[in-house]
């Protein structure tokens, strides 16, 4: 294992009684801030009723981010298919790959919030089928000329009007070939999710609210679907997520992570998992009643919170675990105020600079 790219990953999360412009400054001063330091990558989710995510618009936040890095890969992580025509999808994703002169990274998802199904007239049991059902007709659209006539149980669509004279009959195609690098987010044990990274040679994108048996299932379940197809699983392809906080003392770092908006997010997540799917991918063992996933233990066993050394110990303990993987995500959360955020950037400074460096030459 050696060369571990870096990233950074926002829900965003901030609180509802934040100011929105403010909030929004924030998420595009991490990003630029990232590009500094030569992080690798920058995700950014997507949610339409959540009053504690507040990012509509992913693709809106990155045209801007574009416009004030240089070098940093920024994608939706995931751009949710079921709210979107997937014509439009194909469109609006070439028009940022040639934007970002190359730089887009794609998560193609379905998301998770009962509300934001509830919004469009969805039912949640459809989600993954029509996220799917997307994808495959973006990649035809991406992949062959017009004219089109592609059918879906949710889609279609139809383009045989072409005039090459005045340029009727196109859509626009991404700059990279075939298409940008595309990842697929992946939660659950024996995850459908990461059965269709597999099938459609996508990276699996695992995220941070998982414990580690849950992570070493993601893995398993999409190196077993590609085995099944004759194919061959990357371990380099695996993008991992997990919220790292660096002080310098142990003692510092998890105080902060108990006092700053780490704290809070996991507590939110946690409620909103249990009245979701249940909070089985949280559990080191599947048979923790609920009541033990407390806040010292989601900050004991899900975020990583220590000094340098400390970091990288535990990081050496997660890829013992569970096996290589090619990418380390960092989450980041809301700064309650300057000192915070002082801290925050200094924490993601010494990730990208110290972590990952000795992370990659210890484990070649």
């Amino acid at each position: 294992m050696s060369g571990i790219k870096s990233g950074i990953f926002i829900m965003p999360f901030h609180p509802p009684d934040k100011n929105l412009s403010q909030c929004h400054d924030e998420d595009l001063e991490l990003l630029i801030e990232a590009d500094e330091l030569g992080i690798d990558e920058f995700w950014v989710g997507e949610h339409h009723t959540l009053s504690w995510e507040p990012i509509v618009s992913p693709e809106m936040f990155i045209a801007a981010g574009f416009r004030q890095t240089k070098n940093i890969r920024i994608g939706p992580a995931p751009l949710l298919l079921n709210f979107h025509h997937p014509a439009q999808v194909a469109n609006r994703l070439s028009f940022l790959d040639h934007f970002s002169h190359g730089r887009l990274n794609i998560a193609f998802g379905h998301g998770g919030a009962p509300s934001d199904f509830e919004m469009y007239g969805l039912e949640s049991s459809e989600m993954q089928k029509m996220s799917e059902e997307s994808m495959r007709i973006i990649l035809e659209m991406w992949e062959k000329e017009p004219p089109y006539e592609i059918s879906g149980n949710y889609w279609n669509v139809v383009l045989k009007s072409h005039d090459e004279d005045i340029g009727y009959g196109r859509i626009q195609k991404p700059l990279q070939s075939p298409h940008p690098p595309i990842s697929v987010p992946v939660t659950g044990y024996n995850s459908n999710s990461a059965k269709i990274a597999a099938k459609y040679g996508f990276s699996p994108f695992s995220h941070s609210i998982t414990s580690l048996p849950v992570l070493k299932d993601n893995w398993k379940t999409y190196s077993d679907s590609r085995s099944s197809l004759a194919l061959e699983a990357n371990r380099s392809d695996w993008k991992l997520a997990r919220t790292i906080f660096i002080a310098d003392t142990d003692e510092e770092a998890i105080n902060r992570a108990k006092s700053n908006s780490i704290s809070k997010a996991y507590k939110y997540l946690a409620s909103a998992i249990q009245k979701g799917p249940g909070l089985g991918i949280m559990k080191s063992d599947p048979d923790q009643p609920d009541s033990e996933i407390t806040e010292d233990y989601l900050i004991d066993n899900l975020v990583i919170a220590g000094s340098v050394d400390t970091v990288i110990d535990r990081l050496h303990e997660i890829t013992e675990f569970l096996g290589p993987f090619g990418t380390l995500i960092n989450m980041s959360f809301d700064w309650i105020d300057e000192s915070d955020k002082k801290s925050w950037l200094e924490s993601m400074s010494r990730y990208q600079n110290e972590v990952i460096p000795k992370l990659s030459s210890q484990l070649k």
